[in-house]
């Protein structure tokens, strides 16, 4: 008798648990405010739509039942963002600060075109952009960040860069502004760079448009 006593008072006290907590649950959708606004700093209005579309679509009812840890995966997949910040500014307002990546480049993948962020991420785009650098090749997004990190290391300006071709053998062959196509090597990227720079400043060299670093010590100079 004592035993049925005890398994009673036991499913009781699960069945109290139990409402108490879908009270609780309930307590808060409908005791706390809604988000009734949400600050986006950073993007254009186009852009602050995917963000909100992102909210309304995890149904967050109020800040307090905000999945932050949903919200940072979901803003991270949009390739246009570099690094975001949220703040829940109780009792219904969301801010959340954006830095968008660098634009670096442009290139075409699968017979679109695309511009290459900072952050390494390819982001759609319907039109060409003039004074941004064409990458052609099979493009390896590290490989070409970290290109640029060399060249920026350099005494080479990339502004001056009108073309770029990436070889699946990691060598990259620049064409500028000014017309000059440089083979540079494979390994010597900062190295090859200086040394064009200090020799496209010589007369004997302006009238060289083929630069080639390939060969090991050796520099080859052609005409256009």
């Amino acid at each position: 008798m004592h035993l049925l006593i005890s398994k009673k008072i036991t499913i009781y006290l699960l069945l109290f648990f139990f409402l108490v907590s879908v009270n609780n649950i309930s307590l808060i959708n409908t005791s706390f405010p809604k988000i009734k606004k949400v600050e986006i700093t950073g993007l254009n209005p186009d852009e602050e739509k995917k963000i909100e579309s992102i909210i309304s679509d995890a149904n967050f009812k109020n800040i307090f039942n905000l999945d932050k840890k949903y919200l940072t995966k979901k803003i991270s997949s949009i390739n246009i963002i570099e690094q975001f910040e949220i703040y829940k500014n109780y009792p219904s307002t969301l801010k959340i600060f954006i830095q968008k990546t660098k634009i670096l480049a442009q290139t075409k993948r699968n017979g679109f075109d695309y511009l290459i962020g900072s952050n390494g991420k390819l982001i759609l785009n319907d039109n060409l952009i003039s004074d941004l650098p064409f990458v052609f090749g099979d493009l390896d997004l590290n490989e070409f960040l970290n290109f640029k990190n060399e060249i920026d290391k350099s005494n080479f300006d990339f502004k001056n860069i009108i073309k770029l071709y990436y070889f699946k053998s990691k060598r990259w062959d620049i064409e500028t502004s000014k017309g000059y196509l440089i083979k540079l090597s494979k390994n010597n990227v900062e190295k090859d760079l200086n040394l064009f720079v200090r020799l496209s400043d010589e007369d004997k060299f302006k009238n060289k448009f083929l630069i080639d670093f390939r060969q090991k010590d050796q520099i080859i100079l052609n005409d256009k």
